[in-house]
């Protein structure tokens, strides 16, 4: 009995970084076909079309420290000159999307 209360916040854990990971590989795919036109293949909006708009660089304390709520609003309604994915990505996609995000911040 012990050990199966060992082990399930163990196996928890394991299962939760893992759905982690493979939300921000999806989210890679996501990213390089709807965002990297402005935000550039790495995140740092070092593009024509990024220094123009003038896209925040998503390796930034000021894009990492907003809740992953507050992406998914941005990446869902769009701010500024950014478009709205509503409708475009399905939530799962746009969850996968922030996964991803939060990547390009531990790089």
């Amino acid at each position: 009995m012990t050990l199966r209360i060992t082990l399930a916040p163990f196996l928890l854990l394991t299962l939760t970084g893992l759905a982690a990971a493979q939300g921000a590989a999806a989210g890679k795919t996501i990213f390089t076909s709807k965002c990297a036109l402005c935000h550039g293949a790495d995140g740092t909006g070092n593009t024509a079309v990024g220094k123009n708009l003038k896209v925040k660089n998503l390796h930034s304390p000021e894009v990492q420290n907003l809740s992953d709520a507050d992406l998914k609003a941005v990446i869902s309604t769009g701010k500024n000159k950014m478009p709205s994915f509503k409708g475009k990505l399905t939530d799962a996609q746009i969850d996968q999307a922030v996964a991803y995000v939060r990547e390009l911040g531990k790089q």
